[in-house]
């Protein structure tokens, strides 16, 4: 699964352009660095036996009878054994994550990070709760990383279709990636079931947050008020120690970047005080 080329102002920056490998790593949006570096650290760990992979796999049994609880955790970070197609997925989680983040739908965060924290949780929810349907179609493996990467390739090249993007050369739409990226990893003999169990639950996601509003004036998915309260409206800034005087006092994160996706008149549906609106696909 060779990584997708994108132009325009989607492209991700270089090591060497950041300072080094932990530079790039921490101009990496909060979500997308916190999930890309588990699933770097929990996929190392299990190839070299530092982790058992059976523990980090899905089992609702146990789950229920063992209260395994991580187990609701460790399925979205194990990516696979090591080889090439693994490789491409955490290229690829890093990069589309990336991306859908720093301009997510507007559900009610004013198209940032707090919404960008509800769709993964949509998302990782969704696919949990379809796995068994899943399974009974197709060979499904119990590990969600490769899926909820998916997930937001879909919603990502949903939200922007037509954004110029390519593999091995060839051009295309964003439109079609997800597809794309299919008939690729069929074509080597990859899994592939996995990858349509993404992109089912981003087309409910899309579906949800998208299509509904427009044709039935109603708005389903809201980003939760714990989420906006913790992360704030807009890109998620981080607390900063204010040191003056003497005193370290924390201030809160976030509601100091501007949104995304500011209100306008867009679905109809007000969000809060702010003024927000459910952002256009």
């Amino acid at each position: 699964m060779p990584p997708p080329r994108h132009g325009g102002q989607g492209n991700v920056r270089q090591m060497d352009d950041t300072g080094g490998p932990q530079a790039w790593f921490e101009s990496l949006p909060v979500i997308t660095r916190y999930w890309f570096g588990g699933a770097l650290a929990v996929t190392v760990m299990c190839n070299f036996g530092f982790l058992p992979i059976m523990k980090m796999v899905w089992t609702w049994d146990r789950v229920w009878e063992n209260f395994e609880i991580w187990r609701f955790l460790t399925p979205f970070l194990f990516v696979g054994k090591f080889d090439f197609n693994t490789l491409m997925a955490m290229y690829m989680l890093q990069s589309y994550s990336n991306r859908y983040e720093m301009e997510p739908y507007n559900t009610g965060g004013g198209g940032g990070t707090a919404d960008y924290a509800f769709a993964l949780m949509f998302g990782a929810i969704s696919i949990v709760v379809t796995y068994p349907i899943m399974g009974m179609l197709l060979p499904a493996p119990p590990v969600f990383a490769r899926t909820l990467m998916m997930f937001v390739l879909y919603v990502w090249s949903k939200r922007h279709p037509t954004a110029p993007t390519s593999i091995w050369g060839v051009q295309f739409q964003a439109i079609y990636l997800p597809f794309a990226q299919i008939g690729l990893s069929i074509a080597m003999g990859g899994m592939f079931s996995d990858m349509i169990h993404g992109i089912i639950c981003g087309h409910l996601f899309y579906f949800l947050v998208d299509v509904v509003p427009i044709v039935y004036q109603k708005d389903v998915l809201h980003t939760p008020q714990f989420l906006i309260d913790q992360i704030g409206i807009g890109a998620y800034v981080p607390p900063a120690n204010n040191t003056a005087a003497g005193n370290n006092v924390w201030s809160p994160p976030g509601r100091v970047n501007p949104p995304s996706d500011a209100a306008g008149p867009s679905r109809g549906h007000s969000w809060g005080s702010s003024g927000q609106r459910l952002g256009s696909g």
